[in-house]
């Protein structure tokens, strides 16, 4: 379902904030979290906060730099030229449209019963597909995969889950075996399907009996926990479908204000 999505200016100037966090200053000027969010747009789905110590600061200089190379821009004169006014004006008509669609937007209310029925009468949407947890332990041949799979050999329970950690610790080639194979939870479209497959096809605490094949090598799975397809609960779905609901209504007002006021408008398209 879609969002409402400013441009970067419409963005900066709504999301300016008395209490801004001060990152820098630059000759007594702040450089704050709108400063940084600038930058942040074009490090797609990153938060900042969530950067390495070392990215943050490198951010914080972008910032500086940006704020000089600005200030020089505001002091060449730049203002007084008519490419800088002809833009200007180009912006405050976008700026002007955004802002006012926002205040639609925030405007429409969606009824709760409305989400619960959506909910209720779409139950095919909110399907969670089946998941296994799985460990595996991944060799080049089919022979180094049998020999994994006799060392496992009539154990169950924890002493086969604590052997099979060994094996992919010290004999797994992929990633994953120094973590004892773990691969967490997965559905089966995560995973390639010989892999898929197997690891379906078992149950709680088994492990396959004949190496899996893919194009990465010979797998011996284990499956540590399944759970079955189930549909997502009502509270888990309720924002998503309460914002598809309300961008909907936006939708709609947006498109008849626009025809009514084509309906008075002179348009000649060429």
């Amino acid at each position: 379902m879609k969002k409402v999505i400013l441009s970067s200016i419409a963005a900066a100037v709504l999301g300016v904030s008395l209490n801004a966090t001060t990152y820098a200053t630059v000759n007594g000027e702040d450089v704050n979290e709108q400063d940084i969010a600038v930058l942040m747009r074009a490090m797609q789905g990153a938060k900042f906060e969530e950067l390495p110590a070392d990215a943050k600061q490198k951010i914080v200089e972008q910032a500086v730099e940006r704020k000089l190379l600005t200030t020089e821009a505001m002091k060449s004169g730049v203002e007084k030229e008519k490419d800088y006014t002809e833009a200007l004006k180009k912006i405050k008509a976008d700026l002007a449209l955004e802002v006012w669609m926002k205040k639609i937007f925030d405007a429409v209310k969606v009824d709760p019963k409305d989400v619960k029925d959506y909910y209720d009468k779409n139950a095919d949407k909110f399907m969670q597909p089946a998941t296994v947890k799985a460990r595996h332990v991944l060799v080049k041949t089919e022979q180094e995969a049998k020999d994994v799979i006799k060392e496992l050999d009539g154990l169950t329970g924890q002493k086969l889950n604590d052997k099979f950690v060994e094996l992919a610790t010290t004999k797994s080639t992929g990633p994953s075996g120094q973590g004892g194979g773990e691969l967490g939870w997965f559905a089966a479209n995560q995973m390639v399907k010989p892999f898929s497959d197997a690891a379906f096809a078992l149950k709680k605490g088994e492990i396959t009996k004949t190496p899996v094949q893919t194009q990465f090598g010979y797998h011996v799975i284990l499956v540590e926990d399944t759970k079955p397809a189930e549909k997502a609960t009502f509270e888990t779905v309720k924002p998503q479908i309460e914002n598809g609901l309300k961008m909907e209504k936006f939708r709609i007002q947006v498109q008849d204000k626009a025809q009514t006021l084509r309906k008075n408008a002179k348009v000649t398209i060429k």
